[in-house]
């Protein structure tokens, strides 16, 4: 019996031996390719990042020599850790933490201890640093912006995370990869090909000769250089025209869709994310969650589209046929549709037509070529569908398709909507707020402006697009080149085209015209509430304008939101005004718009919810400094009488 076992144990001992050679020989090469490791360096070369330049050539990003100190963990000797702290000017307590992170990710491979330094920085470390077996620097290039502003659109590069690693394997630990806006957006474009080259090595870790006469190294390529659509200038100009304000500019050149301005308020220079400092600038944008500079507002923030939605319910009812240009509605200081109170309206002149309708951004008028087209249908849910199916057409309630990486589709709400919102039986009137664009309707700065250019181009629209050329070539992707048209018939523009050129020759929009320019314009004045402490507060309203110009050869479609800005005219019509000058003059005339926009701040009107302020408007009214009816004066383009 002892024999049998002993027999047993051997057997068994021998077929666990064999089995172990034979994975280790035959089934896994893991030991052979330590070896190989061992047997070899390999030295990445990274290539030079694309240049990003503006739509005249005007160079906007470029590269700068940085410096990355490294380490490989497994060539380490030891060392005065004192002494390299001081060297790198880190703590201890960091240096250890990044050598643990160096050591965790591979110990064959090297990863980054300290990442882009500028050639001052590297300067006094060069020499010491050869002290240190097992660190030293590798070169690489770092983005060199040549603008102070048009960061959140430019975006910015970082050090990719281990979950970018894991997914793309061209990226190593300490790699830079863009994080945002176009250099997230065209980072494979940008980025180029890194180049390896292969060394043997001796048991010494002294390199040798290539690797099998360089037969698995790479060739470094540099990215490809992209000219974007931006205007360089009427980029910085729209940014000092917004500083102390908040919200959104979006310029469009209608008979391409080229994005000719992208701005979003507040902004910073974004050579402030590059260099030691750039972590620490990072977090300081990102912890900012009142001013919120990393929020794109013209692509991501929505907002109900006021008054110059009016145009798109007016081209809506021309093409149902339920309102012709010259015929007249009255307007007696609101509209009475049978709910708890009117919809209020300002004073101006009555009976009134399309064209001055729109001039005078009558809510009445508008409220009852809406109730109109609702009404048509069969039912208000057919109505809401027939209606929602026009407004679509002008890329409202969509993403666009734009060559971003951030967005909001924005809502035009349908018959399902108010179906699924609503417990009772619902009508026209219900959704009357829909008619001067408040409601459930809302929009991003971007969507008005895409609008604005299908309105200047009587039907169609591009869709808008960042991107002009890639290393000189012309973009020709379908998407960008291929005319998308709305739904409504090319003839019921021009009364429409005629209402908005009026809004500047005597409408809300008169004292902000450009000498010899002819500017087609809707002014808005948005609601703007907020929750606080449980309760909704009326706070200052939004200041909206949309525009093109010129009237009969549009070079430039414009949508402005500037939050809490009181009303149209007061701020984002002056802006839009100045911008749309700036774009065909190449200079300013209205230099006393300009001079109000520069020495004027928001800034306390956006402390109003945390140091308890009311309203402005209707706080002069409870005072008795002015009277409801005389309200206008002050706000003439106001959406809801409060």
């Amino acid at each position: 019996m002892k024999k049998l076992l002993l027999l047993f144990l051997v057997t068994v001992i021998g077929i666990v031996f064999i089995a172990r050679l034979f994975y280790l020989q035959i089934s896994t090469d893991s030991y052979k390719q330590k070896a190989v490791e061992n047997a070899q360096k390999v030295i990445y070369d990274y290539p030079e990042r694309g240049f990003i330049y503006d739509r005249d050539g005007e160079l906007m990003v470029g590269n700068q020599v940085a410096y990355d100190i490294m380490v490989t963990p497994r060539e380490i000797k030891e060392f005065d850790t004192l002494a390299l702290c001081k060297l790198l000017k880190i703590d201890t307590t960091r240096l250890l933490n990044q050598l643990n992170k160096a050591k965790s990710w591979s110990t064959r491979k090297p990863s980054v201890i300290i990442p882009q330094l500028t050639q001052e920085e590297y300067a006094p470390v060069q020499e010491q640093l050869r002290k240190y077996k097992g660190f030293f620097v590798r070169r690489r290039s770092l983005r060199k912006y040549l603008v102070d502003h048009s960061a959140s659109v430019l975006g910015y590069i970082r050090e990719v995370n281990t979950s970018k690693i894991k997914k793309d394997p061209y990226y190593d630990l300490g790699d830079l990869a863009g994080k945002s806006g176009i250099e997230l957006q065209y980072e494979d474009t940008l980025r180029g090909i890194k180049g390896k080259k292969i060394y043997r090595r001796d048991v010494y870790g002294r390199e040798l000769e290539s690797y099998e006469n360089g037969k698995y190294d790479i060739e470094t390529v540099a990215g490809s250089d992209l000219t974007v659509t931006l205007d360089n200038d009427l980029q910085a100009y729209g940014e000092l025209l917004m500083k102390n304000k908040r919200g959104g500019i979006v310029a469009i050149q209608p008979k391409t869709g080229e994005i000719l301005s992208l701005i979003t308020a507040p902004n910073y220079d974004p050579s402030i994310l590059m260099g030691r400092d750039r972590s620490k600038n990072i977090n300081a944008i990102l912890r900012d969650t009142i001013r919120l500079p990393d929020f794109n507002r013209a692509l991501q923030a929505q907002y109900a589209p006021g008054s110059p939605f009016k145009v798109l319910n007016a081209l809506v009812g021309l093409e149902e046929g339920v309102i012709r240009p010259n015929e007249k509605l009255r307007c007696n200081h609101g509209y009475d549709y049978g709910g708890r109170k009117p919809l209020g309206c300002h004073y101006h002149r009555s009976p009134l037509g399309m064209e001055l309708g729109i001039a005078e951004s009558c809510n009445s008028y508008f409220a009852q070529v809406y109730r109109r087209i609702i009404e048509k249908e069969s039912s208000p849910t057919a109505g809401m569908n027939n209606w929602n199916k026009h407004i679509s057409s002008f890329g409202l309630g969509d993403y666009l398709g734009y060559d971003l990486p951030v967005g909001r589709a924005g809502r035009i709400p349908d018959g399902e909507f108010y179906n699924n919102n609503y417990k009772f039986k619902w009508y026209a009137p219900t959704t009357i707020s829909n008619a001067i664009g408040q409601g459930e309707v809302e929009a991003t700065p971007i969507q008005l402006a895409n609008m604005t250019a299908a309105i200047a181009n009587r039907g169609y629209f591009y869709t808008p697009h960042i991107i002009k050329k890639i290393n000189g070539n012309p973009i020709t992707e379908e998407n960008y080149t291929t005319k998308r048209y709305t739904t409504i018939s090319p003839e019921h523009f021009e009364p429409v085209i005629e209402g908005m050129s009026e809004v500047y020759k005597s409408g809300t929009a008169k004292y902000s015209q450009i000498p010899g320019i002819e500017i087609c314009g809707k002014t808005g004045t948005v609601e703007n509430k907020m929750r606080i402490d449980g309760k909704t507060k009326q706070l200052t309203d939004h200041s909206v304008f949309i525009a093109f110009a010129p009237k009969d050869d549009p070079q430039i479609a414009i949508a402005v939101f500037v939050e809490n800005g009181y009303w149209g005219s007061r701020y984002a019509a002056k802006i839009a005004s100045l911008m749309i000058e700036k774009h065909i003059k190449g200079e300013i005339t209205r230099t006393d718009l300009e001079q109000y926009l520069l020495t004027h701040s928001l800034e306390y009107e956006y402390a109003k919810p945390y140091s308890g302020e009311e309203f402005l408007i209707n706080e002069a009214v409870d005072r008795g400094l002015i009277t409801e009816e005389n309200k206008h004066i002050y706000a003439p383009d106001n959406g809801l009488l409060k």
